[in-house]
């Protein structure tokens, strides 16, 4: 039986990820970046395909685990019959080939330890040639290298390395993986119990220079952790989650590869680490942006690598059976080539807060901008696909048309107010269009609300982005009847649906899926604009229960089953949980200012 989503906690190390489950195996490990080939995929297959496991040999009585404060080094504490021993899990922050060191404590007693080592290449399909090297372990395959370090003897079987130790209390026993590229010289080797200190000083360090002082200070800091360790350092690029196929509904289709940055996140995450202070950040993820989206506005994408590439050429993994049998495995996404008119207005929007809340802007940021609204004057009629990257036909989505507004708008506020030049008198004009055009068309007297798109009776959670953005008040008689029938019709004990996939046939997909927690936080914001604050605590309250004994939220949830639901940790999930915060506590919060702009 597979563990549950839930049960897993993120390593990381701003260049790449790892995946860790309570039973002491990492099952998804991916060197040297978000996007890299898995050389560990058992989380989505078996153990075949790829594990690291370090546990008891017995069966544990009791399993416990936490992250230092601060930081992402992992500690998980199995308790056993004849002792108990704690499990130290963390990836170095350097510059040179990733790593990951685990370190075996003895806490009480002695307690007899399991290590059974697994290195498949390629997402499982690839078995190394393994060698011993003076003291260490070599795992080699095409370009790809794995170094094993430890003092602990161990042995070669069934295409595996395996090896029985004996952990006494105060006893410390040091593992380190570390990956290079075949073909290069080894990296420089690195003391387990020295990197230990130096990592969980950097990411304390890091953690300290949060200004957020609300109510949620440890929720917070956690999600804000998780988008650093979502970070390439290098490039400043945020992946959406460092997993791939982690399905929407056990057993369906609707699995993803999330390992890629998308636009459409651009405001929500510069807001979030504007909010809590980090500007560095924000700015590196501003330049990412404008490296991205370098080009022709009409060939601008949804989504790229975290390097900037374009190409996510979508295909399947056939050998892995996929989480709890959930298949298609798939690696890339299809989804980058479609037409989602939202981004530009994402796009022009994170360039107008950012200059707002005091990043520079340069010359040629405004140029860019100026290129994308001139495309922008015509496409913004045309049909897309939607926020919700379907894979029917093209409609006229309202939230599209809404973000194009959105365009427009803070276009003719970087004119008005922040001194830039440009041809406003026409963006106002079409700003104004945009709004008439929704407002008519995009709104259904019948229902007293927005509607997912032009002539549909279906509703759909991304207008909730109305009031966010600032398109409509909260209090306008119409978006209050939306609020109304998305908590009417969308809910689903207590939180927030996309949409209702086999009503409105959008997605060209069969089954179901959970519900969506970014746009349950949404909601919350909402109703914390309408001054419904105590309806917006319980949603938000309710939301912070979902997340895991270590904090992490994946993207949608299971109210039957009980469990966490799509590819995790979800960037977007804990974006939305420190927006939401901020604008539920008593400094103002990205709902607020985007709101007033």
């Amino acid at each position: 039986m597979a563990l549950r989503i839930e049960d897993y906690a993120l390593l990381g190390d701003c260049q790449t990820s790892a995946l860790v489950g309570k039973d002491g195996s990492i099952d998804w490990l991916c060197f040297p970046r978000f996007d890299s080939p898995a050389c560990f995929a058992k989380l989505l297959g078996e153990r075949e395909h790829g594990r690291w496991r370090l546990a008891p040999a017995a069966e544990p009585a009791r399993v416990t685990r936490r992250y230092r404060e601060g930081t992402l080094v992992l500690e998980t504490e199995f308790e056993t019959a004849d002792g108990a021993v704690v499990v130290i899990d963390f990836m170095p922050i350097r510059t040179q080939s990733p790593d990951v060191v685990r370190i075996v404590v003895g806490k009480r007693g002695t307690v007899r330890m399991n290590m059974d080592l697994v290195v498949r290449f390629d997402y499982g399909s690839t078995v190394p040639w393994v060698r011993k090297v003076d003291d260490s372990l070599r795992a080699v395959a095409g370009s790809n290298a794995l170094r094993l370090v430890t003092p602990v003897a161990h042995r070669g079987e069934n295409l595996a390395t395996v090896a029985e130790f004996d952990v006494r209390e105060g006893e410390r026993v040091p593992f380190v993986l570390t990956w290079s590229s075949s073909f290069l010289a080894e990296p420089e080797r690195i003391d387990a119990e020295r990197a230990l200190a130096e990592t969980e000083s950097w990411w304390k360090e890091w953690s300290m220079r949060s200004t957020y002082a609300g109510e949620w200070k440890a929720e917070v800091s956690r999600s804000l952790v998780t988008l650093k360790a979502l970070t390439d350092a290098r490039t400043g690029g945020i992946v959406a989650a460092p997993t791939t196929s982690l399905p929407e509904r056990i057993g369906g289709v609707r699995n993803w590869d999330y390992r890629y940055c998308w636009i459409r996140d651009a405001t929500f995450t510069l807001l979030s680490l504007l909010s809590a202070g980090y500007r560095d950040e924000a700015l590196a993820w501003r330049e990412w942006l404008l490296r991205a989206v370098a080009g022709e506005p009409s060939k601008l994408q949804i989504m790229y690598t975290m390097t900037g590439d374009r190409r996510l050429e979508e295909y399947e993994v056939p050998w892995l059976p996929g989480y709890e049998k959930s298949a298609p495995v798939r690696v890339g996404n299809a989804a980058f080539a479609q037409r989602q008119l939202d981004v530009y207005g994402e796009l022009i929007d994170a360039m107008h807060q950012s200059h707002r809340l005091g990043l520079e802007t340069e010359e040629f940021a405004w140029r860019m901008q100026i290129a994308v609204l001139e495309f922008l004057e015509t496409a913004w009629k045309e049909p897309d696909e939607g926020i919700w990257e379907v894979r029917g036909p093209r409609r006229d989505f309202t939230h599209s048309k809404v973000m194009a507004w959105v365009a427009f708008d803070r276009a003719v506020k970087s004119v008005e107010k922040h001194g830039q030049e440009g041809p406003v008198a026409r963006w106002r004009t079409i700003r104004d269009a945009i709004h008439s055009e929704v407002c008519e068309k995009g709104y259904d007297a019948k229902k007293n609300a927005f509607v997912q798109h032009y002539g549909a009776p279906d509703l759909d959670a991304s207008v909730l982005m109305m009031p966010l953005v600032g398109f409509m008040r909260a209090d306008d008689p119409r978006m209050r009847g939306t609020i109304e029938a998305i908590q009417r019709d969308l809910d689903d004990e207590g939180f927030v649906r996309r949409y209702v996939p086999q009503k409105s046939g959008i997605d060209g997909l069969p089954g179901a899926e959970g519900v969506f927690l970014p746009c349950t936080f949404w909601l919350a914001d909402c109703l914390s604009l309408l001054g419904r604050h105590d309806e917006a605590r319980a949603i938000f309250v309710r939301l912070l229960a979902l997340r895991n004994d270590v904090g992490l939220l994946s993207e949608e949830y299971d109210v039957r089953e009980r469990r966490l639901l799509g590819n995790f940790p979800q960037a977007f999930s804990h974006v939305s949980l420190i927006n939401s915060a901020c604008n539920m506590s008593k400094v103002r919060g990205p709902a607020e200012h985007r709101h007033e702009t």
